[in-house]
């Protein structure tokens, strides 16, 4: 018999009734779970004992199941030549009473998912032309603030394991909170277009300059870390080939950018670090043609996650687990932008614009190495956008901090050496 269109609502309506009551229940037991784990953590870290809470709870294991789980890892390893075998890592460095003195838990969240219990991130509209619509770039796994990240990753790119390092030797507070007072930019700069679509701005924060200041409240009111991914300045630059450049006459002191004869420069300066918007990018890179899991839009950004994982070392489980969130900080180098003359300039569509997009080449940019013709481009490069400044247009220096098209230095000498001893052009060893 069939069902008619009433009864069938009515079926379904008890099954969503259901699978919310089910849901209910996981997140209370799970709060249940975790308020017992802090009463434990307080008990042990009042006791003499230096025994971890682990040893009682542990993903909702028992003692008795860890016991047989350990006795069966011993047999393993005994039977496991001393060669083959993992070092062990002796969490109990650290008593209960030092974690508690400096803040640290016993617990180590690995990963976080969505629905968790406490897990709220803050909410982000990437591409909202208002910012605070939009919502702030929340990635620090501070106290306060784990439970609210929107992103992945975190702040510095390659630089945060050095402010691991800090911390780890106490040289810096684990929720040390930054001052930014009068760190604002040394310019106002947009908003422009672009900023309000997700699909033209895929790789930074076109509103991480002001980040602090306009999000000024919610951090305060919700004790968040929310730090600026942009940062601007202004500064002076000499270059000892400039004051050539003036000799020849091919710069033009003029006060103003051209600052003297010896050719010193006024420049903006806008460092910026790396925030990926992940369907973006992978649309973008067009990562998921030829796969056959493919989304709408025609690219896959599961694999684009699943690669960026797999090939750092798995150091990033979030990648996998939490599919909610759509923004990455990587763990690289970022970019620096060089302005000459009027930085409001740079998106004026009816001036012209000299531009020259440079990857870092430390041997020759700084040591002035003869392996390569690196620093004269970037010269080349920097006199033309200085002219054209002076012209009343716009010039700009865009400098990458990726060495060796973004493998590294120890694969740009390797690519050196193959280059001398086989005669062989710089595009194809690369490829090697």
């Amino acid at each position: 018999m069939a069902t008619s269109q009433p009864d069938r609502e009515d079926l379904l309506l008890q099954i969503l009734n259901t699978l919310q009551s089910v849901q209910n229940g996981y997140n209370q037991l799970s709060q249940a779970v975790q308020n017992i784990q802090g009463r434990l953590e307080g008990i042990v870290g009042q006791g003499p004992s230096p025994t971890r809470i682990s040893q009682y709870v542990h993903n909702g294991e028992t003692v008795e199941s860890l016991h047989e789980k350990r006795q069966e890892e011993e047999r393993s390893a005994a039977e496991t030549p001393q060669e083959l075998q993992a070092p062990t890592i002796n969490w109990n460095i650290v008593s209960p009473q030092q974690n508690a003195s400096s803040g640290l838990s016993s617990r180590i969240v690995l990963t976080t998912y969505p629905g968790q219990s406490g897990i709220d991130p803050i909410l982000m509209n990437w591409g909202h032309s208002d910012p605070v619509k939009r919502g702030p770039v929340v990635v620090s796994r501070s106290q306060n603030t784990i439970r609210r990240r929107n992103a992945i990753g975190a702040h510095g790119g390659s630089y945060s394991v050095y402010y691991a390092l800090a911390v780890a030797s106490r040289n810096l507070d684990k929720d040390h909170k930054p001052d930014f007072t009068n760190a604002q930019p040394a310019v106002n700069l947009g908003p422009f277009p672009q900023w309000g679509d997700a699909k033209k701005i895929v790789s930074i924060d076109p509103w991480g300059h002001v980040s602090p200041w306009v999000f000024a409240s919610m951090s305060r009111e919700e004790n968040l870390h929310i730090r600026p991914t942009i940062a601007v300045t202004r500064a002076h630059m000499k270059l000892p080939e400039l004051e050539e450049s003036v000799r020849a006459g091919r710069l033009h002191p003029d006060g103003k950018i051209c600052l003297n004869n010896t050719g010193e420069l006024a420049v903006t300066k806008f460092a910026v670090e790396p925030v990926w918007y992940l369907p973006g990018v992978a649309e973008r890179f067009g990562i998921g043609f030829g796969f056959s899991r493919i989304d709408r839009q025609g690219t896959d950004e599961g694999t684009l996650r699943r690669s960026l994982f797999e090939n750092t070392g798995g150091s990033f489980p979030e990648l996998i687990t939490r599919a909610d969130i759509k923004l990455f900080l990587p763990p690289i180098g970022g970019l620096t932008v060089y302005c000459f003359g009027d930085p409001s300039k740079m998106s004026n569509r009816d001036v012209k614009l000299a531009l020259r997009i440079h990857d870092e080449c430390n041997g020759s940019d700084v040591f002035g190495s003869d392996i390569c013709t690196c620093r004269p481009y970037l010269i080349f490069g920097v006199e033309e956008a200085v002219k054209e400044a002076q012209a009343g247009g716009s010039g700009v220096v865009i400098y990458f901090r990726k060495e060796g098209r973004a493998l590294g230095e120890v694969t740009k000498y390797l690519v050196y050496n193959a280059r001398m001893s086989r005669a062989l052009l710089p595009n194809s060893t690369f490829e090697n």
